[in-house]
């Protein structure tokens, strides 16, 4: 008697995410002509589809939706067969409005039993934990940006080896300062980002450089600006200083003066409801809504749930996701906030000549994204589940407690220094495609989506969320490992970007408007 091949199940080789779905996500390269049993029936491969893309397993007629995620991430351009690849070339924008309710699904994380927990963190005067004691030379204008850099790297190297609680001097610098104009909108993001990282908890010893002539002189940084009683402060004008070298020598001479004191300043207990975790994505791709980002989620929630706050950003990155984040927000009004600033940004876009759905990259692409509907559902995972409390302009300082949202563009070095602007004294930053991002003086944690990047980029990154799809851990297991992983690197352990050195260069401001 002959028996029968059995076809293998297509749960070997792809997932489906939500019993409606349109598509499955291969979970290896799947060769043309593979065939393979599926609930709604046999899939014959039509063509190879790598790993991380997406397969049919249902037919779609063009200018019907395709469904991730349960969700709409586009319409079909042409008529997609069961067992085509799904991508660029039969995958187009979905540009149907999408309904808008108010605090339909809040959800509060229910209080954690046990005791109370604890990070080592830096108390200062205000009130607010640091998890870092840096000396941070600020620059009002790009034109005193070599200056700050001089006197920075006069504390490289092993300078500071003998000093326990000083976690370096950096030079944060940028290029602007000048040519803005007064009162822009452009002038008042520049100085609200300035001054907030003027008054980071993690910034213990505060140096600001300015030339003298600039439309944000250095004075303007600090006039106003309600710094603690313990923070270090020091001003310099290149221009009334005597110059470069005069500035440098004075420069260097006050960091020497404020060492000492930082030194005195020792980590103490503090509950992790003292926190401000910062959530960033960054080299997406096909798993990053699979494993990273909900796991991520499933640390804000618990953060959340302790009394600390979350933020989430990345304005173009929620496109399509918006009206999943509205249903949570605690009121009409912080879900219409989040809303306009949807509009503005499809207003600024246009006027570049271009749209939200510029975005996904190519590396994205690549790596299995087809559509900005299908990454922003996959990035808003980073949020969990929790109510949302508030929403923020760029930079601003983030005081509601809970899950916020920061407005923020999706290049990354721009978005992080928003979002450490606000007071994230952590970050995590998930990478599907491989991120080398650092953040001063914020520490990052890098979490990698799939195990072949963890294992090809093992030096830079600190966790691997790709078991989820290997089969050898859950969401909720990485989920929790991302979150104890927050309160080590919060009580002084060091990820991989701060063991490279990185983060300083990361410092990039978003600039907007004209410069005349």
């Amino acid at each position: 008697m002959t028996s029968v091949p059995t076809v293998p199940d297509l749960a070997e080789v792809a997932l489906v995410l939500r019993p409606a779905d349109d598509v499955a996500v291969t979970i290896t390269d799947v060769p043309g002509g593979a065939e393979f049993m599926s609930a709604h029936g046999p899939v014959r491969v039509r063509q190879a589809v790598p790993r991380g893309h997406k397969l049919a397993i249902r037919p779609v007629e063009a200018g019907e939706q395709v469904h991730k995620y349960g969700q709409s991430i586009g319409r079909a351009t042409r008529a997609i067969a069961v067992g085509d690849h799904v991508h660029t070339h039969n995958l187009g924008m979905d540009e149907a409005d999408r309904a808008h309710e108010f605090s339909t699904t809040r959800v509060r994380p229910a209080a954690p039993s046990g005791p109370t927990r604890f990070f080592q963190g830096y108390h200062r005067a205000d009130g607010r934990v640091g998890t870092r004691n840096f000396i941070g030379i600020l620059t009002a204008v790009n034109c005193s940006a070599s200056t700050a850099r001089m006197i920075a790297a006069q504390f490289a190297g092993p300078v500071l080896e003998a000093y326990e609680n000083v976690d370096g001097v950096i030079a944060l610098t940028h290029n602007s300062g000048c040519g803005l104009v007064a009162g822009s909108e452009g002038a008042e993001l520049t100085r609200r980002t300035l001054r907030s990282y003027a008054a980071h908890p993690n910034i213990a010893g505060l140096l600001v450089v300015g030339l003298g002539c600039e439309m944000l002189p250095a004075t303007s940084l600090l006039d106003g600006l309600d710094l603690p009683a313990d923070k270090q402060v020091r001003t310099l004008v290149i221009q009334e200083n005597g110059g470069i070298r005069a500035t440098v020598r004075a420069g260097v001479e006050a960091v020497n003066e404020m060492i000492p004191v930082l030194e005195t300043m020792q980590r103490q207990p503090a509950p992790i409801s003292e926190l401000v975790l910062g959530m960033n994505c960054g080299g997406s791709d096909g798993y990053s809504g699979i494993t990273a980002n909900p796991a991520l989620g499933v640390a804000s929630d618990l953060l959340v749930a302790h009394g600390a706050t979350t933020i989430l950003a990345e304005t173009p990155e929620v496109f399509g996701a918006e009206h999943l984040l509205t249903r949570r927000a605690v009121s009409e009004q912080v879900g219409r906030k989040l809303l306009e600033r949807i509009e503005w940004w499809k207003d600024y876009t246009a006027s570049g000549g271009g749209s939200l759905d510029n975005n996904p990259s190519p590396g994205n692409k690549a790596g299995g994204l087809t559509t900005i509907l299908e990454k922003s559902l996959g990035a808003v995972a980073k949020g969990g589940t929790a109510e949302l409390s508030a929403v923020y302009e760029y930079g601003e300082r983030v005081t509601s407690r809970g899950f916020t949202f920061m407005d923020t563009p999706g290049y990354d070095p721009v978005s992080v220094t928003g979002i450490v602007a606000g007071g994230a004294t952590v970050v995590v930053f998930t990478t599907g495609r491989g991120s080398v991002l650092g953040c001063k003086p914020t520490p990052s944690i890098k979490v990698a989506t799939n195990t072949a990047t963890f294992e090809r980029m093992r030096e830079d990154m600190d966790l691997n969320a790709g078991g989820i799809v290997d089969g050898t851990a859950s969401v909720e297991s990485v989920g929790r490992e991302i979150f104890e992983k927050v309160i080590a690197v919060a009580s002084g352990e060091r990820p991989v970007s701060e063991q490279l050195d990185l983060g300083q260069d990361e410092f990039v401001p978003w600039q907007l408007g004209a410069v005349t």
